[in-house]
This record gives C-alpha cells, sequence and structure tokens, in this order.
C-alpha cells in the first residue's frame, strides 16, 4: 500500500516536466510513497481523473554502489519488453536530468492485481487457483527467457556468455572480504562460510578461474551447465510478480534493477528457493526459516502446491529446452550465493552497519545454507555427475 512520503520530492517541478514531456498524464498529481523498492524510492501518483502511476528514482545522497540503483536500465528493459509477450507495465518516461527532483526517475503504468508477499500463497481462493498462479508465473519466466535480446534491440545488455564464471569471480572477492569483516565489540571476524573452498572448487572457481582472458571467454568448467545466455530478471520470485484481481495469471513483472544478460538457470532455481530450503530443513532450523524455510513446502503440505518437478516440466514446454539435467548444479549454486547474501549481512551487523533483529537472524542462516549447498553438492558427486532419476532437485 502507498502511504506517507519518507523520501520528499518536489511535486510541484515533476508535474511542469510531465506537462511538457509526457502530456498524457494529466496534472496536479498527489503522491505517495510505497512501502516496497526500498533500494528505489517508489511513489504512486494518482492524477484528477484518479487514474495511477508509479514513479521510480534513484535514492538522494552519495551511491556506495555503482551497480546497483539503475533506474535507466529498468526503464530500459521495461521498454524493449513492451512489444512482447512478456507481461511488463508500460513506461511513460525516463527523465535521467538530476535537477528536475533530485534523482533520475522514470514512471511506469500501475497495475491494479494481486501481490502474493507468501509465496505458499495462503490467501488463494482454492487449491486450483494456487496451482494455477504458480504455473502462471513459471510460464511467464520462460516466456521472458525466449527474448532473444537483440530481437528487442538490448544485444549491448550484458554479456552472452560466461556468466556463472563471472559471478564465482565476483563472489570469490566478496565472500574474501565479508569473511575478514570484524565485530565492533569481540573483534573476532566474520568468517569464510563452511565448505567455501570446496564449493568454490565444485563450481570451477579454482585459484586461477578469476583471470580473465584476453583472447575471449574463459574455459567454461566441466561441471557447469552448458553455457546460454538470456534476458534474466536477477530476482524473479513470487512477490516481484503482480497477479490479475480475479484470474490466476501474471500482468506484470516488478523490481527489474538486478536484470542483465544470463544464464537462465539462476532465474529458475531463485523461484524454486522455497521448496528446496524447506528440504534442506528437515528439523526446523530456525535461522533457515529466515532464509526463507516454510514448512508450507514440504511435499504434500500445501494443497494445490505443485511439486518441483512439475515446475520444471512446464518451464520445458514453454521455453523449448529441458533445464531437468543441469538443475542439480543450479540449484547447489543458488544455495551458496544466499549463503553469501547472509554472510554479507553478518558482516554489516558486525560492523554495526545493521543492527535489527531481522539482519541478525538472516546473519546466522549464512552456516546451515553453505552446509546445505555443500550437502547438495556432495549428493551430486556420489552420483557421479548423472542427473536424470538421481537429480537432486527432482527429490525436492
Amino acid at each position: 500500500m502507498a502511504g506517507r512520503v519518507r523520501h520528499p520530492i518536489d511535486v510541484e517541478a515533476l508535474e511542469k516536466y510531465i506537462s511538457k514531456h509526457v502530456p498524457e498524464i494529466q496534472v496536479p498529481l498527489d503522491a505517495k510513497q510505497f512501502g516496497f523498492g526500498q533500494s528505489n524510492p517508489t511513489y504512486q501518483l494518482t492524477s484528477p481523473t484518479r487514474q495511477r502511476y508509479v514513479l521510480r528514482k534513484k535514492p538522494p545522497g552519495q551511491l556506495l554502489s555503482k551497480a546497483a540503483h539503475k533506474v535507466e536500465r529498468e526503464h530500459r528493459i521495461l521498454t524493449a519488453l513492451g512489444p512482447t509477450d512478456v507481461p511488463t507495465p508500460k513506461t511513460y518516461c525516463l527523465c535521467e536530468d538530476a535537477g528536475v527532483i533530485g534523482t533520475p526517475f522514470y514512471i511506469m503504468e500501475f497495475l491494479d492485481g494481486r501481490i502474493f508477499e507468501d509465496p505458499a500463497m495462503p490467501d488463494a481462493s482454492s487449491p486450483e487457483e494456487r496451482r494455477a498462479l504458480w504455473r502462471s508465473a513459471v510460464d511467464t519466466l520462460a516466456r521472458l527467457h525466449r527474448v532473444r535480446p537483440r530481437d528487442v534491440g538490448l544485444e549491448s545488455y550484458g554479456k552472452s556468455d560466461g556468466f556463472y564464471n563471472r559471478q564465482l569471480a565476483t563472489w570469490r572477492q566478496i565472500c574474501e572480504a565479508q569473511a575478514r569483516a570484524v565485530d565492533a565489540d569481540t573483534k573476532k571476524p566474520v568468517g569464510p562460510l563452511p565448505h567455501f573452498d570446496q564449493l568454490l572448487a565444485y563450481f570451477g572457481a579454482g585459484k586461477d578461474s578469476s583471470r580473465s582472458s584476453d583472447h575471449g571467454p574463459r574455459q567454461q568448467a566441466t561441471s557447469q551447465p552448458r553455457d546460454r545466455g538470456t534476458l534474466i530478471h536477477g530476482d524473479y520470485k513470487i512477490d516481484n510478480l503482480v497477479f490479475h484481481r480475479t484470474e490466476p495469471r501474471v500482468i506484470g513483472i516488478l523490481d527489474w534493477e538486478m536484470s542483465t544478460v544470463g544464464h537462465p538457470l539462476s532465474d529458475l532455481a531463485n523461484i524454486m528457493h522455497p521448496f528446496y530450503i524447506a528440504s534442506g530443513d528437515r528439523s526446523g532450523n530456525s535461522a533457515m526459516r529466515h532464509a526463507g524455510s516454510s514448512e508450507a513446502f514440504l511435499p504434500g503440505r500445501t494443497p494445490g502446491l505443485p511439486a518441483p518437478a512439475e515446475l520444471m516440466e512446464w518451464y520445458a514446454a514453454t521455453v523449448g529446452w529441458d533445464p531437468r539435467p543441469e538443475m542439480n548444479w543450479a540449484v547447489a549454486f543458488s544455495v551458496f550465493r544466499l549463503s553469501a547474501i547472509c554472510q554479507g549481512i553478518a558482516a554489516r551487523v558486525a560492523t554495526r552497519q545493521a543492527s535489527s533483529e531481522k539482519a541478525r537472524n538472516h546473519a546466522e542462516a549464512m552456516y546451515p545454507l553453505a552446509e546445505f549447498a555443500w550437502s547438495l553438492v556432495e549428493k551430486e558427486k556420489e552420483g557421479g555427475g548423472q542427473t536424470g532419476d538421481r537429480s537432486i532437485s527432482s527429490k525436492l
């Protein structure tokens, strides 16, 4: 819900800009701020005719990361996908002039639909609707992955190969830095993730793998999935989707800040997080619950909730290739990445850049998540790298 404006904007200056550049939006405007979109402040604009729009802007002040808060990229991919069968909100304008309201912004269509914050969808009207909602979410993802970047003018949106190698090189550096963070009181370092070196060795990130080559892409590690390059959302999950108010279908995908050209399995593994995190938490570990574990995702626990095998079958039917033979690696890497994110939260807690109970709970999850990632790798290694009936993902 939109409410009190926490990051004020100059509405009068915004109205002048809109009157000149976007005459189809009537002024004056009533501005409220959404509770979500904390990375990029997000506002609801309402015209005199009660027509609603959404404004996304960069946050004020000095930005710590050059890679984050890319509202220009969000606008670019949303605009490019407009003519495709991928449901996205219509864009109206991009303003890169920070002099208008303080930072660059863009305006898009407001989608009047449902957002499920709980991926188990307890508010679904029936088990049948819950199943249909999840099917639409997976089908929508597959449609995104079918879009060829060059067909929509996004051939320069990211590198078409070597996605996982780049991810591994980046996460090695980040995790090593996070491990060195020292607690402000105890003076103890956060420390490495359990099995860190073993995990990177399995994923193909040995000490030499971070060295780039001037003669083309690095050779792909043999354990990795076949190299693919498609448009990816980067944070594809149920609460980043808007569903129709009465029909079980996606009408829009939100929050494209992390989108790029990358490996499609990264998106598929991300939306399946609730299933495999629950499968790794048979003991009711409280830290795993803070990482997203929910008993609702255990097999047979929630009527209408599809099994992971069904999700992959639906995805394959739409995208045109079968992800199942390569999902083991993608699942394990995705859990490792989540553990690294929690380690980052632990580093911020240690240096007192974060102090909330929620942050501390997520920090504790770095250990069981890394252990779970390694257990997935060990299961796969026991199978000799063979998938099919021995697939980790098929057992979730």
